[in-house]
């Protein structure tokens, strides 16, 4: 997969909060065979030195860093925070939230395209959480992203992909832009499905993080992942509205 010049080897990139430790973290990062993870600034500024601590554990993991503005609710806020993690992380990459709904965490799409405007104007390479809209899909585009990552469901819900018509809507529209379905998945079979409509990747988080075994989880993503990309590209057979014969007809032996 290709973002912003950059080419990864997996699909799959993940989320680092809400481990029960780190070593279950670091487990589970190997496991799910990402080359990028996200961090929150919020979660790395907690306090200072836990915060160096989690920082030399991803820095060990080899894995590339998407800072994270979780919790910003305006434009302004997400542009001081993705400063701040610019400075900390050594990284133009930020992953841009600006949060309009408490109870859903639907992003705020006015804020957004103001905020990914400010940051790509200033040499950010912007990952915007959006929704499925068209319309804002392209102006964000407009405003100088080249990824965008719409919603699968409400952040942390776990219920999959609400709206596959917009998804599909998406792919068609954009067919270079790389699509990465970002919050609401909850097993392996949610990240297939996304897959198989051509998303090129899925961030994931909760659903490993929260598991039972979260190794465990991370690995089945890694696979449902790679078998759902490889399933779009055989090109899967289109539904039918009647029965379709799987044994030919002719020449069948009959009683008479």
């Amino acid at each position: 997969m290709l973002v912003y010049d950059t080419q990864l080897t997996s699909r799959l990139l993940l989320g680092t909060s809400r481990y029960p430790s780190p070593a279950v973290l670091t487990e589970a990062v190997k496991a799910s065979g990402t080359d990028v993870v996200t961090v929150s600034l919020r979660r790395e500024s907690s306090s200072e030195r836990s915060g160096q601590g989690f920082f030399s554990i991803i820095r060990s993991l080899g894995v590339r860093v998407l800072p994270n503005t979780a919790g910003c609710h305006s434009a302004k806020e997400a542009v001081t925070t993705a400063h701040m993690a610019r400075e900390l992380f050594g990284t133009t990459w930020i992953k841009l939230e600006v949060i309009g709904d408490r109870a859903t965490l639907q992003p705020d799409v006015f804020g957004l395209v103001e905020a990914a405007r400010i940051l790509a104007n200033e040499g950010f390479q912007v990952f915007p959480y959006t929704t499925e809209d068209l319309v804002v899909a392209d102006k964000l585009l407009d405003a100088g992203c080249r990824v965008l990552m719409p919603w699968g469901a409400p952040i942390g819900s776990g219920q999959g992909l609400n709206n596959v018509p917009g998804l599909r809507a998406m792919r068609a529209r954009f067919p270079s832009v790389p699509l990465i379905v970002d919050a609401g998945i909850g097993v392996p079979s949610h990240a297939a499905r996304a897959m198989e409509l051509g998303m090129d990747g899925v961030l994931i988080n909760t659903a490993v993080s929260r598991a039972g075994d979260p190794s465990a989880m991370a690995g089945a993503f890694n696979y449902a992942v790679k078998a759902g990309r490889t399933a779009y590209l055989a090109e899967p057979m289109m539904p039918s509205d009647v029965a379709i014969p799987s044994t030919p007809e002719a020449g069948l032996a009959f009683l008479a």
